[in-house]
Formats: C-alpha cells, structure tokens, sequence
C-alpha cells in the first residue's frame, strides 16, 4: 500500500523536470546531462516557489548507482597503480585541510559571519557531515549546508565545462572489468553492495550508500569476480536521482538568506576551485599523473560528482575515487580536532 503521506505529485514532477532537462542537455552535449541538467532545472524550479521532493532515499539510490559502478574499475592491476599514489593522496589530504583555512579566512573577510561556521562551511567535506561537526561547536548549520550545496553546484558546473571546452577526455587507460550485463549476477550485485551498505549506515559511515557500494565492488573486482557491469539505463538513472537531490536543496528562502553571505561563500568556493586546480598541475608535474585526472582527483568537489566526470570524460577514474574517498575519511575523522587545536591556539573561541 502507497504511503498516503509521502507527496507523490511532488517526486513524480521532480523526476518529470528532471528528465525533460537531461534531454535537452542530450541534445545541446553538454558534460553530464544526466545530472547538469536536473541539478540546474530543479534547483531553478525550487526557488521559483515551485513544490518538489527528493527524498534521501533518492539521493542514496544514486549514491548506490555510482559507488558501484566505480568499484568495477579497481582491477589487481589499478590497486597496483594506485599504491604507487599513496603518498600523494596524504598531501592532497593535508591541502584540502589547508584550502578550507584559507577559505574559511576568505569568507570570514568578505562577510560578517563569525568563525566556527565559517570554518565548517568552507571545510572541503560533504555537507551533512560537516554541518553535524559543526553544530557540535556551535556552527550556523543553516549556513554551513547552504555554503556547500553552492560549492558543489559551481564545482559540478565549472569543472567539467571547463575539461570539454578544452576537449580533454580519453587520456587514462582504466576501463571497467567488465562491461557484460548479467542478470542473475546483477541481483547478487544489488543484494550485497545494498546490504553493506545498509550495514556501513547503521554504523553510521559517512557516505555509506557510496562507501558500500564501492568497498564490495572493488573487493570482488580485485579478486577477478565479475558478476555484472551495470545497464547504461541504471547510471544514467543514478546520475538523475544526484542531479535532482542536489537541485531541490535550493528553496525560495535561499536567495533572500542573507545575500552578502552568498555572494562571499560564492567568492570563496570560486578562489578554491581555482588554488585546488593549480595544487592538481602541480600534483600532475611531481607525480607524473595526467593533469587533468588531478584537477578532478584534488577539486574541491564530492566523491560521486567528480568521479562521474572522471567517468564520463575518461580520466582516470579509480585516481580521482581513490583520492576523493581517502579525503573524505580522513577530513570526517580530523577535522573536529583540528577546529579544537585552532580553537587553543587563538586561546579563547571565536563569537559572533
């Protein structure tokens, strides 16, 4: 039986707008039109006042989609290579630590806004994880998600325009282990990556219907297990539900919340695409990794939103996930104690 509750009209025209504009944004070839194109006709229905609804349930089946589709590129061969990147990924790392400093000073000097949500918000980590942290310490949680779903927006923008102007694409030779789509071994595929999932959530894992996905996927490559590659339908689908999970986080309030603060958070996340972008040249130069797979490995974005461009453009795909969920992990785990150590080192805490 239907839950009467759940506003069906809503998510039927959510997924409606979002399906109308991955089409056009097929038709116009623009990167990612299966997330580009909901994410930006969501997020403008949304603050036209216009009624939508994307559940998290939604937004964890595209985190699904992603994570697992990702897991079928890490081979015995690629864990190889990625070894070789280890201590590359501890400095990117301690970079992200640095760029969220930076930019929470940034926004600090562009707005009147008072340090530990500052700090939160332009930390380079997901939004809910961070506004969490942040509401332990007195954060604005309204302002710290607001200050993400902006940053990931202009990244998820920005970069893989930015990588088609320059025609980049096909330069890294990871594929799939498989690309054979099996029946019987696609619902062994969806019952066991959804049940570590389920697992890693009641853990409370950050991340977990990404995390999940991707850590069965990469164990069962590794071992030369190939159940299944996943329907191009499916990712596809995957994409959409991220687009349009992102897009309906902008309401009608969004742009009326102070627009100072907006303007400076939009300043800011633009300042560290741009450093994170120089750090990857840099990164590629010092390491012999393309530059272009750096950009996206080292961007201040999210892990299923830059490895589906590294996807979709072919950039080294297992590189930019490694990076982005070794970041994660690390950023959720330090970055509490290191707002406590800046808290004692400016010897009295930050009021508004």
């Amino acid at each position: 039986m239907m839950d009467s509750s759940f506003p069906w009209r809503a998510f039927l025209l959510t997924l409606l707008i979002g399906i109308a504009a991955a089409l056009v944004c097929l038709l116009l070839h623009t990167p990612l039109p299966w997330m580009i194109g909901p994410l930006f006709a969501t997020a403008a229905a949304r603050m036209r006042g216009i009624r939508l609804h994307a559940p998290v349930r939604v937004r964890e089946a595209g985190q699904w989609v992603i994570g697992t589709a990702l897991g079928l590129y890490f081979t015995p061969v690629v864990l190889t290579t990625l070894a070789s990147f280890i201590e590359w990924t501890v400095a990117a790392v301690l970079f992200a630590m640095l760029l969220g400093m930076a930019c929470a000073w940034m926004l600090r000097q562009l707005t009147d806004i008072d340090w530990t949500t500052a700090f939160f918000a332009m930390a380079v980590g997901g939004a809910s994880e961070m506004a969490t942290q942040g509401e332990r310490y007195g954060a604005r949680t309204d302002r710290v998600a607001a200050a993400h779903s902006l940053r990931i927006m202009l990244v998820v923008v920005i970069l893989p325009f930015g990588l088609k102007f320059m025609d980049v694409h096909g330069l890294d030779p990871y594929q799939q282990a498989t690309r054979m789509v099996d029946i019987a071994g696609l619902v062994q595929l969806i019952l066991l990556t959804s049940l570590c999932a389920l697992t890693l959530r009641r853990l409370q894992i950050p991340n977990a219907w990404v995390i999940g996905p991707l850590l069965v996927t990469i164990a069962l490559t590794a071992c030369e297990i190939h159940w299944s590659a996943l329907p191009q339908w499916m990712i596809n689908g995957g994409q959409l539900l991220i687009g349009v999970s992102l897009g309906t986080r902008f309401t009608p309030e969004f742009l009326h919340t102070a627009p100072r603060y907006l303007w400076g958070v939009a300043v800011s996340a633009l300042a560290a695409v741009a450093l994170a972008t120089g750090f990857g040249v840099l990164l590629a130069y010092a390491s012999g990794m393309h530059a272009a797979t750096a950009i996206l490995a080292t961007s201040p974005g999210g892990i299923a939103e830059m490895s589906l461009t590294a996807k979709t453009l072919q950039l080294g795909v297992p590189i930019v996930t490694a990076f982005h969920v070794i970041r994660m992990v690390a950023l959720v785990l330090l970055i509490g104690p290191l707002f406590r150590l800046l808290r004692r080192l400016h010897g009295s805490r930050e009021t508004d």
